[in-house]
């Protein structure tokens, strides 16, 4: 009864537009299919927000260092790395946003801002210094046939002196993995260059969500027994998801990173939506919904509430995402 009233009071709220979305929903695929063609490639210009606004200016500048990499190539670094968090230290002493071992650093940090320290904690030199050393091992294998930046991001896992021995990535599946991973995660922080492909599994988890309409509220839910099938936002995101193979992070700001960002005027049902009190960092990001068409989302929106439909254009909408199996699957655990 509690699902079929929401559905009636969404109906009412947007009239006629909502009576398509199952039909958007269905035909998700034939809607996109003229998409498919206009892909662009990964762009040299950072998507909205994906990188905090104090290192922003960092990446994009020091992203142009050199032709094998990009500043979206070296926010997936950052993020791969630390989460952008510029007090990041790994078990094996790696430090700081960039994850600079202390033999590492000694020989390639740099001074990025010119202050006369090199400060492996302070990303204003640890960021220029991880663009620095990238092109320097790209430096190393210019040579060497195939992909500069593929080449050089093996380098980087396993260096350079294997991928000149190799002619081009070696076969190790950790080095392999490495590089299809930032590589991956660089769509994540691009800007589009004209539309992006629809997810395969958009329908069916729209058909999970609308499956828990109605459910009520969970601060941490993420629809177990012992939870009595209850969701926060990003739970419920996670689970629809799961039902049709792809694992997400557990938290709406790691979410964010699962795919290329369509525009508003591109969003397609399925799309990930994601909203914050800060639209200049994704970092912040607190709250998620699944795009279903008509500029509504299904959610499970605060204590106190129900799984329902909510509208998106709201002052602190964010961005979307388009989620991809690989993009998924490129996400650190640990960010």
């Amino acid at each position: 009864m509690t699902v079929r009233k929401a559905w009636i009071a969404v109906t009412v709220a947007i009239g006629s537009a909502l009576a398509f979305v199952m039909l958007l929903v269905v035909g998700v695929y034939v809607v996109a299919g003229n998409l498919v063609n206009s892909v662009g490639g990964a762009g040299k210009a950072l998507a909205k927000g994906s990188v905090p606004a104090a290192y922003q200016d960092l990446v994009q500048k020091w992203g142009n260092l050199c032709p094998a990499i990009n500043p979206a190539l070296l926010a997936a670094q950052l993020y791969q790395e630390s989460g952008f968090n510029p007090d990041a230290k790994s078990p094996a002493a790696a430090q700081g946003i960039a994850q600079f071992i202390p033999g590492t650093w000694a020989t390639h940090g740099i001074d990025g801002d010119g202050d006369g320290d090199r400060d492996v904690w302070d990303p204003k030199d640890a960021i220029p210094s991880a663009a620095s050393y990238d092109c320097k091992l790209a430096s190393y294998v210019k040579d060497v046939p195939g992909n500069l930046t593929e080449n050089m991001l093996a380098s980087y896992n396993a260096g350079a002196y294997a991928v000149i021995k190799y002619g081009g990535v070696p076969p190790y599946k950790e080095t392999q993995n490495y590089v299809k991973t930032i590589t991956t995660l660089e769509e994540s922080f691009a800007a589009p260059v004209g539309r992006v492909d629809p997810s395969e599994q958009a329908a069916g988890a729209i058909a999970y969500a609308q499956k828990k309409l109605g459910t009520p509220y969970l601060w941490g839910g993420t629809g177990t027994a012992e939870q009595g099938g209850r969701f926060d936002c990003s739970g419920l995101t996670q689970a629809a998801y799961a039902s049709v193979g792809i694992k997400l992070p557990r938290v709406a700001n790691d979410q964010y990173n699962a795919g290329p960002h369509p525009a508003r005027d591109e969003l397609l049902p399925g799309d990930l939506v994601f909203f914050s009190d800060d639209l200049t960092n994704s970092r912040a990001i607190r709250h998620v919904g699944i795009y279903v068409g008509g500029g509504y989302m299904i959610d499970a929106p605060r204590t106190g509430a129900v799984i329902r439909f909510d509208p998106i254009d709201t002052p602190d909408y964010f961005g979307a995402t388009r989620v991809t199996e690989d993009g998924a699957k490129a996400l650190p655990t640990t960010v």
